[in-house]
């Protein structure tokens, strides 16, 4: 009877310990999931509503909207190829573009054979030979450092030794103490793709919005929602809550147009 009496103890032991267990994940699952089926709170437009150059005529696409370009295949971190399609239909307006975020130099290049000929393209990238210098913050995501790291060891970039490469300066270091002041409202278009954590997002957003010229774009990518890149879904949240944001219907980019 002892035995039996221990043995059954231990069970409803277990048994509460495991019902514990699974309503602490089924918690944790509802609120990684918060979220995930409702409107994403940046409002969700057509591109040519906000680029009206990008408008479709009747066969789709028009002429105009021709670019230079290479297909996102097996490339890391890259910007897919309707996002790279709007990105660079904007550079080829654009005399002074600013990216936070190399990675590859892919989107480097296809600004650079798109921009006007005399235009200039500013890029930043932590030096693989100093990434301990990425500045983790509370609250930031370890994922993002991890991420951030993997795409700060390249050396070369796709623009390294290509014509275009002459309308390319590459800077180096951490873009929280990165100073902006020489770019300060004379950009026509700045590209925010760098660290998805989210302090480096606000200080990115921060710099950015400071850099635009009146009337000047600025474009983040990595908007894809509560269980994409969190701490880029965090920080633009908030951000459109002081200014006008807009997420560009079928890519992960938000737009934000400098009012003049």
């Amino acid at each position: 009877m002892l035995i039996a009496s221990l043995v059954a103890t231990n069970l409803a032991a277990f048994a509460l310990l495991a019902f514990s267990v699974r309503k602490n994940l089924e918690h944790k699952e509802r609120r990684k999931q918060r979220g995930l089926f409702s409107p994403w709170p940046v409002k969700r437009v057509p591109p040519h509503a906000v680029i009206p150059e990008l408008a479709p005529g009747p066969l789709g696409p028009t002429r105009e909207t021709e670019i230079a370009f290479i297909a996102n295949y097996r490339v890391p971190g890259a910007i897919s190829d309707l996002e790279t399609w709007i990105l660079c239909n904007l550079a080829k307006r654009a005399q002074l573009v600013f990216e936070f975020g190399t990675a590859t130099g892919k989107t480097t290049y296809l600004f650079a054979r798109n921009a006007p000929e005399n235009a200039r393209i500013v890029t930043l990238t932590l030096d693989p030979r100093t990434a301990a210098s990425y500045q983790s913050a509370a609250g930031d995501e370890a994922a993002a450092r991890v991420s951030a790291l993997e795409e700060s060891i390249f050396e070369e970039f796709v623009y390294t030794g290509a014509p275009v490469a002459t309308k390319v300066t590459q800077l180096y270091g951490d873009s929280k103490t990165f100073d902006g002041t020489p770019w300060l409202g004379r950009c026509d278009l700045v590209f925010v793709d760098g660290a998805h954590a989210y302090s480096y997002v606000q200080s990115d957003s921060r710099k950015a919005l400071a850099m635009v010229r009146p009337g000047g774009v600025v474009l983040w990518h990595d908007y894809s929602g509560p269980r994409g890149a969190h701490g880029v879904y965090r920080a633009l949240n908030e951000l459109a809550r002081d200014i006008e944001l807009q997420h560009l219907a079928g890519t992960s980019l938000v737009f934000h147009r400098r009012p003049h």
